[in-house]
């Protein structure tokens, strides 16, 4: 009787010990599970707790793009691959093109054109009408993650290869039939306004009211000092910015930035 009771006792043991040991797996399974991992299909999203390669760049950009991450020099040497990807692929294009037909709605809504020949659009050039691309792509300058080299790039600029940015190009086309003119604001050198000027017509962007560079005594301030002076010179002149279209948060802040600002997404470089 006295050897059964101890088998008894043994057998609860060790079934209270297996149960045990199974609810402290469970438990630790059930703490390494992911917080969020709302669905099975979301994995690439992270939400599955996997490590998602360029996830980290993937913020990044979006902090760039909603003004967050200000005063950056180079694009992160591990976001390099990433920005290029982006640049490169269809979502760049479909991010300008979203871009574009928001602005393209809002000038539909407008309800009438003055006809004094006052209402503007004001179009910054880089990145916006027309694309550094090739040169960004160059390996020595790395999509932006390479030291931004100034020789190099008015190199470029002289080429007067950069193409048509072909949303803006679109949005161009539609301020124009009706009749409200076009007036370029561009951090570019005075100098470098024949090569500007050519590249401009090339690309399909022959009309404006004014194309507006730096000249030699403006190249040592801030760009959004310098591009809000102009705006608001056109102002005083009587001109009405009905619409501002740029790359930049530069292009797009300070006194009189226009009825409607448009940003263009570009990840590659910060103007200040």
């Amino acid at each position: 009787m006295a050897a059964t009771l101890v088998r008894l006792l043994l057998v609860s043991l060790l079934a209270a010990t297996a149960a045990s040991a199974a609810t402290n797996s469970t438990r630790t399974q059930h703490h390494r599970r992911p917080p969020y991992n709302v669905h099975l299909l979301r994995h690439r999203t992270g939400a599955a707790g996997r490590h998602i390669p360029f996830i980290n760049c993937l913020s990044w950009r979006l902090g760039v793009e909603t003004n967050n991450i200000r005063d950056w020099h180079m694009v992160p040497r591990l976001c390099q691959g990433y920005v290029g990807h982006y640049m490169l692929g269809r979502q760049y294009h479909n991010d300008c093109a979203a871009v574009a037909a928001a602005a393209l709605r809002y000038l539909a809504g407008l309800r009438h054109v003055n006809k004094d020949g006052k209402d503007v659009w004001v179009f910054d050039i880089d990145e916006t009408a027309l694309s550094n691309l090739p040169y960004y792509a160059r390996a020595d300058v790395g999509f932006g993650a390479k030291a931004y080299n100034e020789t190099k790039f008015e190199e470029w600029v002289k080429e007067a290869k950069a193409p048509a940015m072909p949303e803006t190009l679109r949005l161009y086309r539609r301020v124009l039939s009706m009749g409200i003119k076009v007036v370029f604001i561009s951090a570019t050198k005075e100098e470098l306004r024949p090569a500007r000027v050519l590249n401009l017509h090339q690309s399909g962007f022959r009309i404006w009211e004014s194309l507006i560079l730096r000249e030699r005594n403006e190249t040592g301030g801030a760009v959004v000092e310098y591009k809000t002076r102009k705006r608001t010179e056109l102002v005083k002149k009587g001109y009405r910015i009905v619409g501002n279209i740029g790359d930049q948060w530069s292009d797009l802040v300070g006194e009189n930035v226009g009825f409607r600002t448009f940003k263009m997404p570009d990840p590659m470089y910060y103007v200040a």
